[in-house]
């Protein structure tokens, strides 16, 4: 038995005269390259490398500032987003240095009549300001900033360039330097609350891989390269512009139509998946004239992203759907009759945690306290399709609960096709919720 087990074994190995292992390189299975190609005979060993050893280690360089697996591992957008948000970043770092001089000249550095503690002081007030600013809007409008990451996101650098602006117009009055100085920094302080809070919620965004710990590191590397580049230019241009007033003015100008313009191109290319007020609008409404859902790239297009538009349109007095929408409505508003029209509509709401209040030509939500995140996003979709309706008659309210009946799961399945997270609505927070009871005219209520 042994002899006959072994002779199997022998031939086998007789057989294995060569054998060829292929070395490839690469953090995950979309991004593979092969790298080398060894072949072994029994009497001679070849190897064949692929790419230059340049190559390679341009490649370990790259790294540093990629996330591993690129670009398989992040969003077809990233690449567009990064590209000019670290141009607008560069120009940032070099209008610093610009309006930190103007600013270190007119606290008095380089002065003999300046004091090391009158300085300080000043210092000390600026930075104070920032921080209760920051506190202040954090308090405001932390809780609304992932709803509009976008808008959020344009919000912030142009705060920021505001602040430099102070910055740079502190030396021309110097009456009011205490004051310009610390304006300058309560506009940076929002700057840096929105853009942490956005930037959260694009680095999830990217995250195609649950990778967003190595995509915001990532971020960070690219970001230091822009400082030290944007800083040496910027020192460059500070030693060729000083005592130039107008080349410093020219300079600082230029560099900021420059920034906004990076910003906004930065913005404009993110196609985002998640749904907020604009984008579950625009998506209904396309879903309620064709049937079919828009891709991310398309929406994106329809957005409207600039920050002062909403208060051009209240100002024309023009409402889109969504504007239409109050989501987390206070029970204490209603008056006698809204508790009658409820009373009168509920018959369509027997199976939902929200109620729905047409008034003046908007669609208030009533959230349940026991409602969870599918019930607002459901109620959000459901007040949108009753306010559509309310353009052609007054009250429409079983031609939407017949809508939501027949068409919201096909909606909802069209919208996971096309990569849409429908977990949940990104909205502001809903302080208000509700409870409700209801019955005949002749039962009593306890």
């Amino acid at each position: 038995m042994d002899a006959s087990a072994s002779q199997p074994q022998g031939e086998g190995e007789g057989a294995a005269a060569w054998v060829t292992v292929e070395e490839w390189s690469g953090s995950s299975g979309s991004a593979l390259s092969r790298t080398a190609v060894l072949t072994a005979s029994p009497s001679s060993l070849t190897s064949h490398r692929f790419g230059s050893r340049w190559g390679r280690i341009g490649g370990r360089v790259l790294g540093a500032f990629v996330p591993e697996g690129f670009p398989g591992s992040v969003t077809p957008d990233y690449v567009p987003f990064q590209t000019w948000d670290t141009l607008q970043g560069l120009s940032t770092y070099i209008r610093a240095m610009l309006s930190t001089q103007a600013l270190l000249g007119a606290i008095g550095v380089g002065e003999q009549s300046a004091t090391v503690i009158g300085a300080t002081f000043q210092w000390f007030l600026r930075d104070l300001t920032g921080m209760l600013g920051g506190i202040l809007f954090t308090f405001y409008q932390g809780s609304n900033l992932d709803s509009n990451a976008k808008m959020w996101r344009l919000v912030a650098d142009f705060m920021n360039d505001l602040g430099m602006l102070m910055d740079l117009l502190s030396p021309l009055f110097p009456s009011s330097l205490i004051v310009i100085m610390c304006l300058g920094s309560l506009s940076r302080s929002f700057t840096g609350v929105a853009s942490g809070a956005t930037r959260a919620a694009l680095t999830q965004h990217f995250a195609l891989a649950n990778n967003a710990a190595d995509i915001s590191a990532k971020e960070g590397s690219q970001e230091t390269l822009a400082t030290m580049l944007g800083m040496g230019l910027g020192m460059l241009l500070a030693h060729i512009t000083r005592g130039h007033a107008l080349s410093v003015w020219a300079s600082f100008l230029s560099l900021t139509i420059f920034h906004m313009y990076a910003n906004y191109k930065a913005v404009q290319s993110l196609s985002l998946t998640t749904l907020n007020y604009e984008r579950a609008s625009i998506l209904l409404q396309y879903f309620m004239e064709c049937g079919e859902v828009l891709a991310p790239q398309q929406v994106s297009r329809q957005e409207h992203i600039l920050p002062f538009w909403p208060s051009f349109r209240k100002l024309v007095r023009i409402k889109l759907p969504h504007e239409r929408v109050h989501l987390g409505a206070k029970a204490s508003m209603l008056t006698h009759s809204d508790m009658l029209e409820i009373a009168k509509t509920r018959s369509h709401y027997k199976n939902a945690n929200y109620l729905l209040l047409d008034k003046e030509g908007s669609v208030h939500i009533f959230i349940h306290k026991q409602a969870t995140s599918a019930d607002v996003l459901k109620s959000f979709i459901h007040a949108l399709v009753l306010a559509s309706l309310m353009q052609k008659s007054k009250s429409q309210h079983a031609e939407a609960h017949q809508w939501m009946d027949e068409k919201y799961r096909t909606f909802i399945a069209k919208l996971q096709m096309e990569g849409y997270s429908t977990e949940r609505l990104l909205s502001h927070s809903i302080l208000w919720r509700a409870h409700w009871l209801h019955g005949p005219l002749d039962e009593k209520l306890k």
